[in-house]
């Protein structure tokens, strides 16, 4: 992978981290489709990722120290512990418990096996209807801040599906948040909060593998430990970061307003005709799954 290809995939990762249209799905495929030799691998997508979740920290800066501030209060006896920014903060981590786990279990079927283009042309279309159906039937009337402990669960399982490229993180929770009966604002803003320990946590830890091991992290057959530097760089990859911040931080800020007037419609279709487009270009062998 050259450097401007490495910027061509921040730029899609930025542009699709938020929308629900799976980012992981979109840089799998144009990875592809620009000639970068191979799929740019798990542990490049997870740490560009990290310029995304840094723009949700700078979007929700606010949010966010104020549930980390009451949450160590709380914690240590000097607010009420139900206060509801403390109460928020412990929702978070206990919704994250299901990525932790699972992307442990799974984490050689995710870095192999789920990226097979079969599948994400699949999870594409399947959940584009299935956040079509959440959009269609969801009452759109709870709040943040009437958020319970099981759907604090509910919404860490759905964002556990974003394991397999296709399914989006944002779309999934999204989803489960709406057919809870969360409004699409306020689905999205947690969906978002709770991305960023998932988020920061696998991408500082690709960033590690990567620093401490850059043969295997670079490798694109797991098993094989060979080096492949054109695979993963470091210089490529920060320049993907950074390009993935930018760009995400303004779509992010698009993204919010845009779901406080207006539906999903355009994102199902979206997702669908990406899904049916990629079907084909397999089925004919213009790209290999």
């Amino acid at each position: 992978m050259d450097f401007v290809n490495a910027l061509i995939l921040g730029l899609v990762q930025g542009l699709t981290e938020f929308l629900p249209v799976s980012s992981s799905a979109h840089v799998r495929i144009v990875g592809e489709l620009i000639g970068t030799g191979a799929d740019p691998g798990a542990a490049f997508t997870a740490i560009i990722q990290l310029g995304t979740e840094l723009a949700v920290l700078v979007y929700f800066w606010r949010d966010v120290t104020t549930i980390i501030g009451r949450w160590f209060l709380a914690l240590f006896g000097r607010i009420p512990r139900n206060n509801p920014d403390a109460r928020l903060g412990w929702m978070i981590i206990v919704g994250s418990i299901p990525i932790v786990v699972l992307g442990l279990l799974f984490q050689d079927a995710i870095e192999t096996t789920f990226r097979s283009l079969w599948i994400v042309a699949t999870m594409l279309i399947l959940f584009g209807v299935i956040l079509w159906i959440a959009d269609r039937v969801g009452t759109k009337t709870r709040r943040v801040s009437e958020l319970t402990w099981r759907h604090a669960v509910y919404y860490g399982l759905a964002q556990s599906l974003a394991l397999v490229p296709g399914v989006s993180r944002s779309g999934g929770t999204i989803s489960a948040g709406l057919l809870m009966g969360y409004q699409r604002s306020a689905a999205a803003r947690y969906s978002f909060l709770l991305a960023m320990p998932a988020v920061f946590g696998s991408g500082l830890y690709e960033l590690y593998k990567s620093i401490k091991h850059p043969c295997v992290a670079g490798s694109r057959d797991a098993l094989a430990h060979a080096c492949t530097p054109e695979v993963f760089n470091g210089f490529d990859t920060l320049g993907a970061t950074i390009v993935a911040f930018a760009v995400g931080l303004l779509v992010i800020a698009f993204f919010m307003r845009y779901i406080s007037r207006r539906s999903f419609t355009p994102f199902v279709i979206y997702r669908i005709a990406i899904g049916v487009v990629l079907f084909i270009l397999l089925g004919t062998g213009v790209l290999d799954a």
